[in-house]
């Protein structure tokens, strides 16, 4: 009788211990760690369709996934901080939303998940091994595409014909833009476009810059990063003032006044990183998972600002847009 009083004791224990085991399993909620470079203003229509593309995959806010956000506010120097702080806070995984973001949370961990919601030019930048075998603990989206430098500076070109001078405007400091502007030289060099650099590391930099622009070329291409995306406002109202015909890398900016954009859908590669953090959840590991690139391009047209500054927009250009402001 004692022996099967044991094994009833022991069978009892076991079963407590399973659902106990069982319980606080269920009870755990998966905790996402959002580093962004900008403000939860201008990263707001982004992160809106990743979680929309979180909540396609079943994954609600609030319910059974926890969001942690950490927003730099267009200062490049507090990133790395920002990415110590989500790594205490114990994230499964971290999103980076920019090349910054993602050397920020690398340089913090060699362990936890990240995924890329757009990562530049990964390969060049040094996050993953290849596209296809990434290695190490980076995956998910790159939004590097040499050839549009060369398509921008095209659709200036063929917009304003007289202009002969082109200015830049980008952050040295910043990995991405560093990238983008030696494509650029490239892209210039091969259409004959002298350019005109002209860098900003802050908000203090950008009227120095805009003056120069005014007086030494004719029109002007912004390559963003962190900085410029969190003052996009200014720069777009600059531009104006100085009635500068503007091109820029994505469509937030046309949407916010400026004059023309052409670039990648930054909310279609939000979506697809939500893709990388069902995987990754479920057991798959990012070093598996092959880095994808952009698939949709968009060049969007704001007429009303061209009205404003004394533009005309050639209708064989606006025949290419994807979206015309009027």
């Amino acid at each position: 009788m004692s022996g099967k009083i044991f094994v009833w004791l022991l069978i009892t224990v076991l079963l407590i211990t399973v659902s106990f085991g069982e319980a606080q399993q269920a009870k755990k909620i998966p905790r996402l760690g959002v580093l962004a470079g900008g403000s939860p203003s201008s990263d707001s229509t982004r992160l809106q369709a990743f979680r929309q593309g979180l909540q396609e995959l079943g994954w609600l806010e609030g319910q059974n996934i926890v969001i942690v956000y950490r927003y730099a506010e267009g200062r490049l120097d507090r990133l790395n901080k920002l990415a110590v702080e989500l790594i205490s806070s114990r994230v499964d995984i971290i999103i980076a939303q920019a090349p910054a973001a993602v050397r920020a949370a690398k340089s913090g961990s060699s362990t936890i998940p990240i995924v890329m919601a757009h990562g530049g030019d990964p390969v060049a930048q040094g996050f993953v091994a290849s596209l296809a075998r990434p290695g190490g603990n980076i995956t998910g989206l790159s939004n590097f595409s040499a050839e549009l430098s060369g398509k921008r500076l095209e659709l200036l070109r063929e917009a304003f014909p007289n202009v002969s001078r082109v200015a830049v405007i980008w952050n040295p400091d910043a990995p991405g833009p560093v990238l983008s502007f030696k494509e650029l030289e490239i892209a210039a060099k091969a259409l004959k476009v002298p350019l005109e650099p002209l860098q900003v590391r802050g908000p203090n930099d950008f009227e120095g810059a805009f003056q120069a622009a005014r007086e030494r070329a004719g029109s002007l291409v912004v390559i963003q990063d962190v900085v410029t995306v969190a003052h996009l406002k200014q720069i777009v109202e600059l531009t104006a003032v100085h009635r500068l015909p503007a091109i820029y890398m994505e469509k937030e900016w046309a949407e916010a006044g400026g004059l023309m954009s052409y670039g990648v859908n930054q909310s279609d590669l939000h979506r697809r990183a939500a893709i990388y953090v069902d995987k990754i959840l479920k057991g798959a590991k990012p070093a598996d998972l092959p880095v994808e690139q952009p698939t949709k391009f968009e060049m969007v047209i704001n007429l009303k600002t061209a009205k404003q500054i004394g533009l005309t927009i050639p209708p064989n250009v606006l025949a290419r847009a994807d979206k015309v402001i009027r």
